[in-house]
């Protein structure tokens, strides 16, 4: 029996997971869950990264003999460090304003085109290339670490990018699985002060790691953890972690990674290149044994969380009641409207979209839930079809993981407005891929992705949802969303 600790980083809560291991066995138990969160200062969103690393040994402090270690977090965010590995500066939260008219300006400068054709990367305008283009990177930058990366630094005193998490950046080349040195040299930066004529500095751009690579072990004099203990790259972004955990029998699967944010997608043998999906904004992000995530971020649950926040009302199942109790299909929003991406007052955001947009704002919390989930089950039914049409690959089962699938008025909602079954679960599956890639690292005889799949199917319930209602309302509801298009 192998004994693993998961450190799993999401975009607003953190936590670090007790892994089981062994013959027909895969079991987590939570050790130590924390807040995760912006922090304002001077007007910039921060990460709190001392809180989280803090909170992480909290975590492993807890767990007693373990065989190892794997960090996964959220994308595109990083740390720069001096050549003396001492973080320059506390890493900015991917929603803070600074990248604003960023991506437009680069894109003057290298297309769309040029730039999907070697990262096969969704144009978000926070992505790791926009951050560093808006931002004036120290003169003495040294280093680039992803989040998981930076926090795998700080227990071990190695360096590396693990590749899940690299792809993300829009500076990977995507076919050929290593940073893209024409990109990293064509983005103006500013360097100390002043204008790069080079673009960003290379030396910033570390090795990259394999999930399943050793990376080194806990130092215990800084950890307080027990000498030798590797630390594991596992798929370092969280949702590849997440969809090594998907409970698929065959590769007729799409999956929702649902949580903050909701990632809707196939698995792909190879990145889909085509104008169709650069059209289409899908991304082709790396995935654990060299799979192709191909799927598009939609906005997911930030919205109702923001909302709940607002009204201080953490009751989500009485909210879910009232909304379950809600007329449907009166009130419709585009959730990847630019408007519902910072933090702030979601509920007035909602009621000024249905202004501009000739809708008479929701009358109660209920229906403003109700919007919501509607709102999320269109966007991922646009999402999930365009994915198959693109990709020319048929579902038979939709898998919703993480948090969201919790939410069963919303996984009824997608069941409906896909018109496939959706089986929910599990729900801790970034947790739960991390720590089979640990295991296997250490030993475990998971040849493939389908035997470490089986054993999740053993081990965790899931719900089935099948269609229900008419086909033709979801049809005119996204009609009135969307359009034609």
């Amino acid at each position: 029996m192998k004994r693993v600790a998961a450190v799993d980083l999401g975009a607003s809560s953190g936590r670090v997971m007790l892994g089981s291991v062994g013959p027909e066995v895969l079991e987590l138990r939570e050790l130590n869950r924390f807040w995760n969160g912006p922090v304002r200062v001077h007007g910039t969103l921060h990460w709190d990264l001392l809180h989280l690393y803090r909170s992480v040994l909290d975590g492993l402090h807890l767990a007693g003999r373990i065989d190892s270690v794997g960090i996964d977090s959220w994308a595109v965010d990083y740390g720069l460090l001096d050549a003396h590995g001492r973080l320059l500066g506390n890493p900015v939260h991917y929603r803070d304003s600074r990248t604003d008219g960023v991506m437009e300006r680069l894109l003057s400068t290298i297309s769309a085109a040029e730039l999907y054709a070697v990262t096969g990367l969704q144009q978000l305008p926070f992505n790791t290339i926009y951050q560093l283009a808006a931002e004036e990177l120290p003169a003495d930058a040294a280093t680039l670490l992803m989040i998981p990366d930076l926090l795998a630094y700080w227990l071990t005193g190695e360096i590396g990018v693990e590749r899940t998490n690299a792809s993300t950046t829009q500076l990977y080349d995507v076919s050929g699985r290593d940073w893209s040195d024409e990109l990293i040299a064509r983005v103006p930066a500013r360097v100390g002060g002043a204008r790069s004529g080079g673009g960003l500095p290379r030396r910033v751009f570390p090795r990259l790691w394999e999930p399943g690579d050793v990376i080194g072990t806990a130092l215990p004099d800084e950890t307080g953890l027990a000498p030798g203990i590797p630390v594991v790259a596992v798929g370092s972004h969280d949702t590849a972690s997440a969809v090594v955990a998907v409970p698929a029998a065959d590769d007729r699967f799409a999956y929702i990674s649902s949580g903050t944010w909701s990632l809707v997608g196939l698995e792909l043998d190879a990145p889909v290149l085509t104008d169709a999906a650069r059209e289409a904004n899908f991304t082709n992000e790396g995935g654990v044994d060299g799979r192709i995530r191909f799927l598009r971020n939609v906005m997911g649950l930030w919205i109702l969380q923001e909302c709940q926040r607002v009204w201080g009302d953490d009751d989500l199942a009485g909210l879910l009641r009232d909304a379950a109790e809600a007329p449907p299909f009166v009130v419709l929003i585009d959730p990847d409207a630019p408007e519902f991406l910072a933090p702030g007052n979601m509920p007035a955001r909602i009621e000024e979209h249905c202004r501009a947009t000739g809708q008479d704002a929701p009358r109660s919390r209920g229906a403003v839930v109700r919007c919501i989930l509607e709102s999320l089950a269109l966007a991922y039914r646009r999402t999930l079809r365009s994915a198959q049409t693109i990709a020319d690959r048929d579902v038979d089962v939709l898998h919703v993981i993480g948090g969201g699938s919790q939410n069963e008025l919303l996984c009824q909602l997608t069941a409906d407005a896909c018109g496939v079954p959706v089986l929910a679960g599990p729900v801790e599956a970034s947790a739960l891929g991390n720590v089979l890639v640990q295991a296997r690292a250490l030993g475990e005889p998971f040849p493939d992705l389908r035997a470490m799949r089986a054993l999740v199917r053993s081990t965790h319930s899931l719900r089935r949802y099948a269609p229900q209602g008419k086909p033709a309302d979801w049809d005119a509801a996204e009609s009135r969303v969307f359009g034609t298009r």
